[in-house]
């Protein structure tokens, strides 16, 4: 009795795991998040504009990450392939142009000293471009120093102050030279920057100095509405703001410009309305005349770092959700109707154990989607791969009920009763079952581990599926068999009875 009491509890304990499990996160709303595949969306592959180290990669491959969450996409993916790319694959995304305008963007930023204005670039015919270094030095009538500004306080005037920047000239020695490119935007270097919006502050061209501070320095960031224009306000690190007000005091009534990816967004005086410099104590506002989604987009990447190396766009797709359904149906009616075929199979040849079968799919299928719909709450989604997976697993599944019950024909051939075959049938059955699970684990283990993208997905949710059967097979189907193998109604039943499914008489049922 205290044996049968403890099959009786294993068996209902499984059945109300499932139960419960499932009816949680049915009434919770959760479902398993679709993937590319199905649920349609982004896929982009990058490639790296230089080789890059490791470690410089895997940088790129978190920054996009927090990039990607940031936007607050579910179920993205992030990983690189190869030495010099990254796949990027996010289910269900809407706005592309605004993801791929903030995923891939390097957000170099660095504050320079303006040293002078330049003409737009120009050469005469059958002249060459100038090339080699920028010079480091303006003429001194185009230098945009203090001394050269001449900022004056004028509390009465609108802005309260009076200067002289108007008339310094852009210094034509930087005619003949080229901008810099944003591949040669080194901090280090003297560079010539375009004006991201040449109506304000100068002519078309800055000749900037080496950068003092850098995005680097930056801890957080954000965009607001001031004045009716949109500006992002930056909070500096420690290290930062010491290096931030440095720089500020030497440029104190000159200019700092704002490189970001190679153009200029932004060109203030520096704290024009003082008549001494005061620390700025990590607090730094940049205007460039943005649009909201602009500003919104550069606090977004400045707050998850520059990218340390540019990126050139390899492949864009999306996917059409209609497509991905398509998939999605195509997939399950294949599925369900081989599941048919196999349960059917089952209950013709194994009879009353062939229901065995039923019920253990159920509550295993019960428990797998409780399962994967929790991981979807946490970004895990599946794809076609995955589904896959999880109609190789019931292949998997069934062949553990067939290992169980061919073992119990050959208890019964050798003369024992049903009864007396499946109490000694499972231990030896068990250990068989273990074993081609385990190979089945490892191989999915290993295969999570050296794969990327939709083969990983297979994986997963292979070895999810292969440890799920290992502790259904323990905890139901063994005392479901036991206690039908007990029970004389159930084996000795005329057309469905145990003893049938075992190829015995009714006789050998006790």
């Amino acid at each position: 009795m205290k044996n049968k009491r403890s099959l009786w509890t294993s068996l209902i304990i499984v059945v109300l795991i499932a139960v419960i499990s499932l009816g949680a996160v049915l009434a919770a709303g959760w479902s398993p998040k679709l993937g590319l595949d199905l649920d349609g969306g982004l896929s982009v592959v990058y490639k790296t504009k230089r080789p890059v180290s490791t470690d410089n990669l895997n940088t790129v491959v978190n920054i996009m990450n927090e990039r990607v969450d940031a936007l607050g996409a579910t179920g993205a993916t992030v990983a690189a392939q190869g030495s010099n790319e990254i796949a990027v694959q996010i289910p269900g995304a809407k706005n592309i142009q605004q993801i791929l305008d903030t995923i891939g963007n390097t957000a170099q930023l660095y504050f320079r000293p303006a040293l002078c204005y330049a003409e737009p670039f120009a050469v005469s015919k059958g002249e060459a471009p100038s090339t080699g270094p920028v010079p480091a030095s303006c003429a001194s009538a185009s230098q945009l120093t203090a001394t050269n500004i001449d900022i004056t306080q004028a509390p009465s005037a609108n802005p309260p102050y009076n200067s002289k920047l108007s008339s310094i000239n852009p210094d034509p020695q930087f005619t003949t030279y080229p901008s810099t490119t944003p591949d040669d935007d080194q901090a280090k270097d003297t560079v010539i920057l375009p004006n991201a919006d040449p109506s304000t502050n100068g002519t078309g061209r800055y000749v900037l100095g080496p950068s003092q501070v850098s995005g680097t320095a930056v801890h957080s960031a954000s965009a607001s509405l001031v004045s009716g224009q949109w500006v992002v306000n930056l909070t500096l690190t420690s290290a930062g703001s010491t290096a931030w007000d440095e720089l500020a005091e030497q440029q104190f009534h000159a200019i700092i410009a704002i490189d970001l990816d190679a153009q200029v967004i932004s060109a203030p005086l520096t704290q024009p309305t003082n008549t001494s410099f005061q620390s700025f104590d990590g607090q730094v506002q940049i205007s460039g005349n943005f649009t909201e989604a602009e500003a919104k987009n550069l606090a977004l990447q400045l707050n998850y770092g520059s990218l340390p190396v540019g990126l050139t766009q390899l492949t864009v797709q999306t996917v059409s959700p209609s497509l991905g359904k398509s998939s999605l149906q195509a997939g399950l009616i294949s599925g369900l109707a081989g599941l048919i075929l196999v349960l059917l199979y089952m209950i013709f040849y194994y009879r009353l154990l062939g229901i065995v079968v039923v019920s253990g799919l159920a509550v295993t299928g019960a428990i797998l989607w409780a399962l994967i719909s929790l991981l979807g709450q946490y970004g895990t989604t599946i794809d076609l791969a995955g589904i896959i997976g999880i109609i190789v697993s019931i292949g998997i599944t069934v062949d553990s009920y067939i290992v169980y019950f061919e073992r119990l024909k050959d208890e019964a051939r050798a003369g024992r009763t049903v009864r007396s075959s499946v109490d000694k049938g499972f231990a030896s059955a068990f250990r068989t079952v273990l074993a081609a699970d385990a190979v089945s684990f490892m191989g999915a283990a290993i295969l999570y581990l050296i794969s990327i993208g939709p083969v990983k997905g297979f994986a997963l949710f292979l070895g999810m599926s292969t440890v799920l059967d290992v502790f259904v097979t323990y905890f139901f189907t063994r005392p479901f068999v036991i206690l039908l193998g007990r029970s004389k109604a159930a084996t000795g039943a005329k057309y469905l009875g145990v003893a049938r499914g075992l190829g015995v008489d009714s006789a050998g049922a006790r």
